[in-house]
């Protein structure tokens, strides 16, 4: 199954962030809020039918409550307006 997003919307992949663990092995509870992150899946259109400046496999942060789960095949996605990605992450 292929998600679509239509207008100005981008379909993440949910990236799991990784536990963190001190050097004694004790892990570490995730704090209330955490940075959301995503790999794009798929980009939308802006008004004027050009394509968002993000390409498939980037990751980024993303802000914000407006935005949709969806679980499809055991992978869990979100589908998120652009003005709500803040940040491109680079390795």
């Amino acid at each position: 199954m292929k998600i679509i997003p239509i207008g100005e919307r981008v379909v993440l992949k949910v990236e799991k962030q990784k536990e963190e663990k001190t050097k004694a092995g004790i892990y570490l509870p995730k704090q209330e809020e955490e940075k959301k992150y995503g790999i794009v899946v798929d980009v939308g259109f802006d008004k004027d039918g050009k394509s968002l400046p993000l390409k498939k496999g980037e990751k980024v942060i993303y802000s914000g409550y407006g935005h949709e789960d969806i679980e499809i095949d055991n992978e869990k996605y979100v589908i998120v307006d652009f003005k709500d990605i803040i940040a491109k992450v680079e390795d």
